[in-house]
């Protein structure tokens, strides 16, 4: 890859940050009630990295679903997008989560409520952690990736040393301030509703 598939700007950034505590909660949950499988999961980050277009993000998922036992052909299918392997059951989680990295971390209100439907609230939360977390996953690695590119004498057309850096510097003060904000947000929502 010699360009950006995508690259993310410092609002859509931020958005994703402020989410991080409800997707900790969702992951934490899904890890303690093992309601959605491992492998599912990352089905679910395979068709989020391969929408955005994260190298470092596809190298390593692929690493872990090939530990988790899915075949060359079936990583091949996910990160190519052909879809040939995407499970009936699981079938609505995939499409969702392209159409979320597809609007850019704001997908269409009718998009979650039909993942709602065909898995419950509480596995459609968990489903919507895991495209939320890799959405973040890729928000650093894309630029990692053009990063790690350059250095092999190969760097994206469309990108520059300061932007690479910039990003990975931009998240990491970005990240705690949105995760603050993430929990005030979750405790007002919680108050909000027990008033």
């Amino acid at each position: 890859m010699t360009e950006y598939k995508r690259k993310f700007s410092i609002s859509e950034m931020y958005r994703a940050f402020m989410m991080l505590p409800s997707v900790t909660a969702g992951m934490i949950e899904n890890k303690r009630k093992k309601l959605v499988g491992g492998d599912f999961i990352e089905r679910v980050h395979l068709a989020v990295t391969e929408v955005n277009g994260c190298a470092v993000c596809s190298y390593a998922h692929t690493y872990l679903a090939l530990r988790q036992g899915m075949s060359n052909e079936e990583i091949k299918s996910f990160l190519s997008g052909d879809g040939n392997f995407v499970r009936s059951e699981e079938a609505k989680a995939i499409l969702f989560a392209q159409h979320f990295a597809d609007a850019r971390g704001l997908p269409k209100k009718e998009a979650y409520e039909s993942i709602v439907d065909e898995y419950g609230e509480v596995k459609a939360k968990i489903i919507l952690s895991a495209v939320q977390l890799m959405t973040v996953g890729n928000m650093f690695g894309i630029p990692f990736s053009a990063f790690q590119s350059r250095l092999r004498g190969r760097p994206y057309t469309d990108s520059s040393l300061i932007y690479e850096a910039g990003v990975q510097v931009a998240g990491a003060i970005l990240v705690p301030i949105g995760f603050v904000h993430g929990v005030i947000r979750m405790v007002g929502e919680a108050f909000k509703s027990k008033t």
